[in-house]
């Protein structure tokens, strides 16, 4: 269990869940919108847990953590936006 103490370490554990999950939703056919809604946070989660661990921004200046938490957010919500429109 001291590998879990390595944040880089709990951020990959999490990172295989959850593309786990979202195989899985893409195994049993998982459609609609909640389905959609899950993967997109899904991957709004991995992409935070890159940019924070992986990247090492955790601890940079709030700039940079705004830009490109900001970058992942606009990206998600025009996923989203554009999926909403689909649906008219």
């Amino acid at each position: 269990m001291t590998a879990l103490k390595n944040p880089a370490h709990r951020a990959w554990l999490v990172l295989i869940v959850a593309t786990g999950i979202t195989w899985y939703l893409g195994e049993v056919g998982a459609a609609g919108t909640s389905a959609i809604v899950a993967m997109l946070v899904i991957a709004f989660i991995k992409g935070r847990l890159v940019i924070l661990d992986f990247m090492e921004l955790r601890s940079a200046p709030l700039m940079w953590r705004l830009l490109l938490e900001g970058w992942l957010i606009l990206v998600s919500s025009l996923i989203l936006l554009a999926y909403w429109m689909s649906l008219k």
